[in-house]
């Protein structure tokens, strides 16, 4: 697809955002997203990384960079510093800065988990987030709760068995995950959750090390939660090592029934990839609500 026009009013966009002219000079496609399509801009002696989808989602992008601003302003890990969000007629756009990549390292890996343990200290009197965001291209509601129980009854699992449902998944994994939302509770009799800022997506895929061997998280869905969130998606697909959790643990230790409850916390994100992808993701789903049943019966 041509996107001539557009890219010329990004340009100007990030003209006008920076206060530095912005002489587009090449657009570069990067392959890796699955969700929007994504450029490298050259200028003379500048670059920009951008993200493209369609003007109806300029919503989503809105969200993201309020996520990246509040995980910028933590200084605690570096995260690509939004420029400027917007849209054309053709295209919704969110432009960040550009960043240089390097190698993973023992030492970038320590960082990363002292980085995310002080992340996870910047604290909220209340769970949820400013805005309504997206867990990839899935909407996340983030309404204000007290309880975080009941927040993670509504407003992940709940949400995510309603879009299930919506989908066509009903029968055993619906019975299922009804008796799991009503026994919530037993999961956290001896634990109190704090809201802890979270970058709410936290897969190997969005973590990175840059040319100067620091830690880089991306692609966030913030909103204050518990940290153990956080760190039980780390597990789920991989990608994080041995010097990650040790350093995580070293600056703030995990509450023991962490091992439980990363089940309970990941189910989440395997009803999300049943709604976005199907396929094997409802076995895998029931299989994990079972076993978090027999937890507490």
């Amino acid at each position: 697809m041509n996107h001539t026009d557009t890219f010329r009013h990004i340009a100007g966009q990030i003209s006008a955002c920076t206060g530095e002219t912005f002489t587009l000079l090449s657009a570069q496609p990067l392959s890796g997203g699955d969700i929007n399509a994504a450029y490298c801009l050259h200028g003379k002696s500048q670059r920009y990384f951008v993200k493209l989808n369609r003007p109806a989602l300029l919503p989503m992008f809105n969200a993201e960079q309020t996520g990246l601003q509040a995980l910028t302003a933590t200084r605690t890990l570096r995260v690509p510093r939004p420029i400027v969000c917007g849209a054309t007629a053709e295209q919704a756009f969110l432009v960040l800065e550009h960043i240089d990549w390097g190698s993973s390292s023992p030492a970038a890996s320590r960082l990363l988990g002292q980085g995310l343990a002080a992340l996870h200290r910047q604290r909220q009197n209340h769970f949820g987030w400013i805005c309504d965001n997206t867990i990839g291209s899935t909407p996340q509601p983030n309404p204000v709760y007290t309880d975080w129980v009941n927040f993670w009854r509504d407003q992940r699992l709940g949400h995510q068995l309603r879009l299930a449902q919506t989908n066509g998944y009903g029968g055993r994994l619906q019975q299922l995950g009804e008796q799991l939302c009503l026994g919530l509770d037993a999961f956290f009799s001896t634990y109190q959750p704090q809201a802890s800022l979270l970058h709410g997506d936290l897969w190997g895929g969005n973590s990175a090390v840059d040319s100067h061997g620091q830690p880089v998280i991306f692609d966030p869905a913030c909103y204050y939660g518990d940290r153990e969130t956080d760190l039980a998606m780390t597990e789920l697909f991989g990608g994080f090592d041995r010097d990650f959790y040790a350093a995580y643990q070293a600056a703030w230790p995990l509450d023991p029934g962490f091992s439980t409850r990363k089940t309970l916390y990941n189910l989440y994100h395997i009803l999300n990839h049943l709604n976005l992808f199907g396929g094997g993701y409802a076995r895998q789903a029931e299989q994990m609500t079972a076993t978090l049943l027999a937890e507490i019966k």
